[in-house]
């Protein structure tokens, strides 16, 4: 049943540093995730590492894929160690149907069933780099296409009857600010396709429990973030500071929880604030 006592309930937001970029969860903070499951693509790094961290320190054990078994093993016993939850690597390739399945698969074996499907595994910024109509490459195109939005639409697709049969489940795509932005012809067309993608799921699966949504970050402070690339990004939003994954993450944990249930089919730009544009 969806939370029927939400009013009144305590809930204080993660308080995020801006010199320790940790997310810190008070005693008091409850999203209901305690002992729910969860998928994480692109879980071993970046903004997916945060987001399995967060969802771990919510009580959620996760299933962290990506494609490099070194560093998702370390990913896995740092969360794990962290957090006290189960976290379980698994190789991972987003272009193919048979990973995809195997993914589920193994999570349902491993967890006993799935409540949540993050997906952000994909290249930060996409391989295509063309700025312009003559610049771009038709086979980095299509391979970012078929990494981040058909990549999507094979991990739901595969973990899309678990969540129907259980009547409640949560599917979060990661995309990018690309979305709302020219100069980067290919960079958008992906973006926008997971903004597309997510609003079919949406409306095919909302009815029957599981949410679907995108969150698209801007620039984001990870792990290989610079002092130049955080500096330009301050400068292009309306907070003054570049976003940081583990606040990214913040938000993705809050739309996965049974709080999250009133969003559904959009996309949340989470860039700090884009000056000069309104969206409605």
């Amino acid at each position: 049943m969806e939370l029927a006592n939400a009013t009144g309930l305590n809930f204080t937001p993660a308080v995020v540093s801006n010199c320790d970029d940790r997310l810190t969860g008070h005693p008091d903070m409850n999203l209901h995730l305690q002992g729910k499951r969860a998928i994480v693509t692109g879980g071993s790094r970046g903004i997916g590492k945060a987001i399995a961290l967060a969802l771990a320190t919510e009580g959620v054990d996760v299933v962290i894929a990506a494609r490099n078994r070194e560093q998702l093993d370390g990913t896995a016993r740092e969360i794990a160690s962290a957090t006290g939850r189960r976290v379980v690597p698994v190789v991972f390739e987003a272009t193919s149907k048979d990973s995809a399945d195997a993914l589920v698969k193994h999570a349902v074996e491993a967890l006993g069933g799935i409540d949540i499907l993050v997906n952000a595994a994909a290249p930060p910024g996409g391989l295509s780099t063309a700025t312009r109509l003559a610049d771009i490459d038709d086979d980095l195109a299509l391979q970012d296409i078929d990494i981040k939005v058909l990549g999507y639409l094979r991990t739901a697709r595969a973990a899309a009857p678990h969540l129907l049969k259980q009547g409640w489940g949560r599917i979060i795509n990661i995309g990018g600010l690309a979305l709302h932005r020219t100069g980067r012809p290919v960079a958008t067309l992906r973006n926008v396709g997971v903004a597309a993608i997510t609003k079919n799921l949406a409306d095919e699966l909302g009815p029957q429990g599981v949410n679907v949504v995108a969150v698209h970050p801007g620039s984001t402070r990870t792990e290989r973030t610079d002092a130049e690339a955080a500096q330009k990004a301050a400068a292009g939003n309306t907070i003054g500071r570049i976003v940081t994954a583990e606040e990214i993450a913040a938000l993705v944990t809050f739309l996965a929880s049974p709080l999250g249930a009133s969003v559904n089919g959009d996309a949340i730009p989470a860039g700090g604030g884009t000056p000069g544009s309104i969206y409605y």
